[in-house]
């Protein structure tokens, strides 16, 4: 197959260039934004970051073997005597998305693109985990997810690719339209639509609106959006786009997933159908939100001609993502490990799953605050004692400040709960509590930490 190139004629389309030593300049292949990382023949992206710009290391790079170098105009009489070809843009971050949107269309893999408030790293894990029992397949890494990332993946892409998976991520508005305009997909998922963010995106409606653009690029790309039917948000999008393949649990849709019980573990027994096809699957990774994810999976599987053979095999592939509801197994206790991030609905389902498990008598719940939730998220964290009270959790500690809120909740309502103002203190009661006959959920938003937790009690396990 023929190699995929950057030509002259792309570097002059790109919207503000000026382009020096083009004579110099042959056919690239390769793109980086790291000086550390150049290749021989290489492109160099000077991108200004917070904490590091990427101009202080165009010398270095060009010293390792770029042969053509993307600048900001501001910036371009310090390096007049470069020995390589050099690109002058306004902005070199818009370009290097420009230029991303270039290698997009010159490669013929399919481009999916995922987003959602929750589960949309695993959704594009476990997407790529099944596609790639049939295709080739180039996905996101770790949470490369936002207007640097979407652009660094497609760029791992080349012409032996045969399925992209992108991860889209946003906390403000206007970051879905970005990546979406430069991926243009041919199949979408909006995972779901929650209250994250919305400290920038001020409602669940803003959240949608924010969700809504890549299946706008992915319909003027005459692609296939894939609708979970099941959220209300979400669901009115399948009389707005034309080109449509529905999911989910509660009501006539083209796939459709029947959980039909859990074992002691608490994994998940699920039935899919489609087109007269059944898939009867258990599943690998815990909770309902996982189904969720697996059965939007399932659904881009079929509509890109996977058999059911090839989608079991695929699903029977899948681990689970470091720090989401990654459970661990000790002689008589479970550890669900969920420290990534959390929100109500990620925390109201890692409680749920608590329920599930009935391998272990004993619910414990360790979590931390949920961030980035607006004017309300005192009262949003209160209202977590009405999933803790239905699902029968045992106990629970808590750390953080607006974890105090529900403290008080749960103090009303007569559930053991512990507060600590002190991180140490918890630790303290965490390495000598007895966790026999247990299962035990750890979880907070990012910035928590809480995966100093997970160690504590991970030592104490292990004695």
């Amino acid at each position: 197959m023929k190699k995929i190139l950057i030509t002259l004629e792309d570097l002059f389309s790109i919207p503000t260039a000026e382009v020096f030593n083009s004579r110099n300049y042959t056919n690239l292949s390769h793109v980086s934004i790291d000086s550390r990382t150049i290749k021989s023949n290489s492109i160099y992206f000077a991108l200004k970051g917070e904490k590091l710009d990427g101009h202080s290391f165009i010398n270095d790079a060009v010293n390792k073997g770029a042969k053509a170098v993307f600048l900001n105009q501001d910036r371009a009489d310090e390096f007049k005597k470069l020995k390589c070809t050099v690109i002058a843009v306004k902005n070199t971050t818009t370009a290097f998305g420009a230029l991303a949107h270039i290698w997009r269309k010159k490669i013929s893999a399919k481009v999916i693109g995922i987003t959602g408030s929750n589960g949309k790293t695993t959704t594009k894990d476990t997407c790529a985990t099944i596609l790639a029992e049939k295709y080739n397949v180039v996905s996101t890494y770790s949470n490369n997810n936002n207007h640097i990332g979407v652009p660094l993946t497609i760029f791992d892409a080349n012409e032996n690719t045969e399925a992209l998976v992108l991860e889209l991520g946003t906390n403000h508005f206007g970051e879905i339209e970005y990546a979406s305009a430069i991926a243009k997909p041919d199949y979408s998922i909006v995972t779901n639509i929650g209250a994250s963010h919305l400290e920038f995106l001020i409602d669940l409606d803003g959240v949608t609106r924010e969700k809504e653009p890549i299946y706008f690029h992915t319909q003027e790309n005459n692609g296939l959006c894939l609708i979970n039917n099941d959220d209300p948000y979400l669901k009115p999008f399948k009389h707005k786009f034309k080109n449509h393949l529905t999911y989910g649990f509660k009501s006539k849709v083209d796939v459709k997933g029947v959980i039909e019980g859990f074992d002691k573990e608490g994994r998940t027994k699920l039935n899919i159908q489609y087109d007269e096809k059944e898939l009867k699957l258990v599943l690998p990774i815990y909770g309902k939100s996982n189904a969720e994810n697996i059965l939007a999976s399932v659904s881009l599987a079929y509509s890109m001609g996977m058999t059911n053979a090839e989608i079991k095999s695929g699903v029977n592939n899948i681990k689970a993502v470091k720090q989401r509801l990654n459970v661990r197994k000790y002689q008589s206790t479970m550890l669900i490990d969920d420290t990534y991030n959390a929100n109500p609905e990620s925390m109201t389902a890692a409680f749920d799953l608590l329920k599930i498990i009935t391998l272990h008598k004993t619910k414990i719940a360790v979590i931390g605050d949920m961030f980035e939730l607006g004017k309300d998220e005192k009262i949003i964290h209160a209202s977590l004692s009405k999933s803790i009270k239905k699902n029968k959790i045992n106990r629970v500690f808590m750390v953080g400040n607006l974890m105090k809120s529900l403290a008080e909740k749960l103090k009303e309502e007569k559930i053991h709960s512990n507060y600590f103002s002190s991180r140490e203190e918890l630790k303290e009661v965490l390495s000598g509590w007895d966790f026999s006959d247990s299962v035990v959920l750890v979880k907070g938003s990012r910035g928590m930490k809480m995966e100093e937790f997970v160690k504590v009690i991970e030592d104490d396990l292990r004695g």
